[in-house]
């Protein structure tokens, strides 16, 4: 399962969307990023705008930031994972070769497109990883929920242990009162009992 993961660490949310790049996908796929693209430039009509988009320069360079702090806080190069490490030449593409995003149904569709063995399969692991993604945000969704109402709940809990306390003090100042009524001296005759 270290291709799912390594596909995770592929995939981006960009415009809401989870996608994946045109050059991690040539990489998964083992082929080049130009042989990628021209074969979805031949079948365009499969990959409407919610299948796959261009990213714009501003999206481009956020990912580089990304990708380019996450290879330097690795201490070895070893470490580093090496699905994350944008190559060189993607680091210089021109404005008018920017990346593809691919969202979950564009890379389906890729699998009509590239038809190699290796592209069946990787496309497998590729549609799995997406679904293991899907199931850790619904349950970090989930636990969002759950400590919204745990805090919902100790917020109640707090207002009446406030009147509790409240309740309390009041019994403790009626009772202080009373003894300070009881031990209060008393004026008039006092008479000596004998």
């Amino acid at each position: 399962m270290q291709i799912i993961k390594s596909i995770q660490n592929r995939i981006y949310d960009i415009r809401g969307e989870r996608v994946l790049l045109d050059f991690d996908l040539a990489a998964l796929y083992e082929v080049e990023t130009r042989v990628l693209n021209q074969a979805v430039k031949r079948n365009i009509k499969r990959f409407p705008d919610d299948f796959m988009f261009q990213l714009t320069s501003i999206e481009y360079q956020d990912i580089l930031s990304v990708v380019e702090i996450q290879t330097f806080s690795s201490n070895d190069s070893h470490t580093a994972n090496p699905s994350q490490i944008v190559t060189g030449s993607q680091k210089h593409r021109s404005k008018d070769f920017l990346p593809y995003a691919f969202t979950e149904q564009g890379v389906a569709m890729l699998s009509g497109v590239l038809s190699s063995d290796k592209a069946i399969n990787m496309n497998i692991a590729i549609m799995r990883a997406f679904v293991d993604v899907r199931k850790i945000v619904i349950n970090q969704g989930d636990i969002k929920t759950q400590l919204s109402d745990i805090i919902e709940r100790v917020g109640e809990h707090d207002a009446q242990l406030n009147h509790l306390y409240e309740a309390i003090e009041n019994l403790i100042d009626k009772r202080a009162a009373q003894t300070k009524w009881e031990n209060r001296e008393r004026i008039g005759f006092k008479t000596n009992k004998n």
